[in-house]
């Protein structure tokens, strides 16, 4: 599926295709509250990054949260890179090279039509602020943490994949 993408001033304009357009996966983690999650969560989709086209690329910024080791203490720079347009603020996508075939668009940005999820995976509900309530359906799954499975995996599991 073509997904088109912009940011609320309409300085950035996006397109890409995704085989995983389904907005299901609500995440909870602090980054993307923090960032992106006007509701208390952030929701990202799949995209093929080869075929990311982007109109007004000037316009946006990039952000690359610190992560800390619960081990060490020690903090470092995360390699997922948050693109946002740098005039009005809005989160666009999420590029990580340890993934360079995969953009994560958050499905906020996208001007397409999505379809609707016929279940909902919660995640990093660990770092859930209490004032966020979880509305969670008979189908839908809660992780603590993140869950085994990806982004692909929860399309292909449910036949919901798409041609590009």
């Amino acid at each position: 599926m073509k997904l088109d993408g912009s940011c609320h001033c309409g300085a950035v304009r996006f397109s890409l295709n995704s085989p995983h357009p389904y907005p299901f996966n609500y995440c909870y983690c602090s980054i993307c509250r923090k960032t992106q999650g006007g509701g208390g969560f952030a929701i990202n989709l799949g995209g093929d990054a080869a075929s990311l086209s982007v109109e007004g690329e000037e316009n946006i910024s990039v952000y690359q949260a610190r992560i800390r080791d619960g081990g060490t203490g020690q903090s470092s720079a995360s390699p997922a890179r948050r693109h946002f347009c740098k005039h009005c603020g809005s989160a666009l996508w999420v590029f990580d090279p340890r993934w360079p075939e995969l953009i994560h668009p958050f499905a906020s940005a996208i001007d397409s039509e999505l379809p609707a999820a016929p279940e909902r995976t919660f995640l990093m509900t660990g770092s859930k602020k209490a004032w966020v309530p979880l509305s969670v359906g008979a189908r839908d799954q809660v992780f603590d943490e993140y869950p085994d499975e990806s982004i692909a995996e929860w399309h292909q599991r449910l036949g919901l994949e798409s041609s590009s």
